[in-house]
């Protein structure tokens, strides 16, 4: 019989990750010949890098026999592990140049690496390098680790650990290929927006950040305003499609590259995703935005973009919500919830999921009123193919979506027990839990320690969907208990 594969060999499949990512938390050094004068925070960056790349070094000269195989579970202990270490070093350099707390600095860098956008760096007095930072940490989260890496594991290692970081696509039957796919397939879009904004007036260091920002969903900005700061109609509208293009499925946007259009508007959660922005849009400015902003063409440009962010979970702003009405805010939690595309890099509880739970309810309705013998089974389509509405799919993402309020519910109440106003509470978890960045205020480098923890747990959750962590967990203490028993 082939032996279990021992706990201790996880850490040499984290540590070829953490190299990567101690490249990651040197880019922001690229910028040194054109900012000069930031040259005294190269160290920073160097230390963790060096810290980091290090661990992960030693890690990976773990020796695995060749007759050790993953057993169920250690791949979730994999991408959780590898996650909480590369926030953990990507949260030094903010320590180490005195700008934040451990607590404020994980915060900052959970918020970043799962592409939350929310922040309590005051974006008007950080450094270039950090501003920087931040965005590559969003642009390389939003793709996630294990893809980017992924052509130097082992192809049926890789796709464990891949589906596992919250991915459901393969796109060709090699996963290196289709890593270097979406790679290229993003690359792409990222050169066009940025060259886009900055044709239509945007700094190319705001393009460069906001362009790696919109695609991976993220929402950090370089300006306090957000995108509102540039009032720019066109400027808007690219980052609504930048927006967009982040929030799409992996393999959707493979459709796209293909120029299978009918193929791309056939799928659920792109019909969802159109369907929402038509219907949210409209009511939002009319019920709420224009007693507001006056002007029906204001109320209109200004719902449009905010739904989108809150859709997509990207987390641009172009106004403050402090002032919206409560059903605005209510119409803003429903769409935080609901989220992007699975497989993309979006949060929330994914709009596959939500089109499909909405298209049971649909048929459960409508098969009363079938002929009792007549055999008609529903199928919706989405990013991997035509798929039959089968009772376990639905009960999966039945589950996902309990689990996730239930969260919700939890934080909510952890940030209303800290003192903040329950609106205020349930506004904020809701963003950080789906992954949105999103905010009233109430996230800064005053809020209680206690609530930045529950949204950084939030924002982890958020990013890696929850089971993973939950498995990841159960994994590690049946792991101990057989240790302690067997020590005992």
């Amino acid at each position: 019989m082939r032996p279990n594969f021992k706990g201790i060999y996880v850490l040499k499949y984290i540590g070829v990750m953490l190299m990567f990512v101690a490249g990651v938390i040197l880019l922001p050094l690229i910028l040194l010949p054109f900012y000069p004068s930031e040259a005294k925070y190269a160290l920073c960056f160097v230390i963790p890098a060096a810290a980091c790349f290090i661990t992960g070094l030693i890690f990976s000269k773990i020796h695995v026999p060749d007759d050790c195989r993953l057993s169920i579970g250690s791949d979730a202990v994999i991408v959780t592990g590898t996650w909480v270490l590369a926030v953990f070093f990507s949260s030094l350099p903010f320590m180490l140049a005195g700008m934040l707390n451990f607590t404020q600095a994980y915060f900052e860098a959970m918020s970043g690496w799962t592409t939350t956008g929310l922040s309590v760096v005051d974006v008007t007095k950080a450094p270039m390098l950090f501003l920087f930072f931040r965005s590559v940490m969003q642009f390389f989260g939003g793709f996630g680790i294990v893809l980017v890496v992924v052509s130097a594991l082992s192809e049926s290692l890789g796709m464990r650990l891949y589906t596992a970081e919250g991915h459901n696509d393969k796109l060709l039957p090699n996963l290196a290929k289709s890593a270097r796919m979406i790679l290229k397939i993003y690359v792409g879009y990222f050169v066009a927006g940025t060259v886009l904004y900055v044709i239509f007036g945007m700094p190319l260091f705001d393009a460069v950040n906001h362009c790696m920002a919109a695609l991976s969903t993220g929402g950090f900005s370089t300006k306090a305003d957000s995108i509102g700061a540039y009032n720019s109609l066109p400027i808007e509208l690219i980052t609504v499609i930048l927006m967009l293009l982040g929030e799409t499925n992996f393999f959707a946007n493979m459709l796209l590259v293909r120029r299978k259009f009918r193929a791309f508007f056939r799928l659920g959660e792109t019909r969802l995703t159109l369907i929402a922005i038509a219907i949210a849009t409209p009511v939002v400015a009319v019920v709420s935005l224009l007693p507001l902003y006056g002007k029906l063409s204001a109320a209109l440009r200004i719902s449009f973009f905010n739904v989108v962010s809150a859709l997509t979970t990207t987390g641009f702003s172009t106004v403050a919500f402090n002032n919206w009405p409560a059903f605005a805010w209510l119409a803003v939690v429903l769409l935080m919830i609901v989220g992007g595309g699975a497989g993309s890099t979006a949060g929330g509880i994914k709009a596959g999921r939500a089109y499909l739970l909405i298209k049971q309810i649909t048929w459960s309705v409508r098969r009363r009123f079938l002929p009792e013998r007549m055999v008609n089974q529903p199928v919706i389509y989405r990013p991997e193919g035509k798929t039959i509405l089968s009772q376990e799919l639905y009960a999966e993402s039945a589950n996902y979506a309990l689990i996730y309020f239930a969260l919700l519910f939890a934080g909510t109440l952890i940030l209303s027990g800290c003192g903040y106003p329950l609106q205020d509470s349930l506004f904020e978890f809701s963003s950080a839990l789906g992954t949105v960045g999103l905010s009233v205020g109430l996230t800064s480098i005053h809020t209680a320690p206690v609530a930045l923890w529950a949204m950084t747990c939030g924002m982890f959750l958020g990013r890696l969907e929850i089971f993973v962590i939950f498995y990841a967990i159960i994994k590690v203490a049946q792991s101990m208990k057989r240790s302690l028993l067997k020590a005992g």
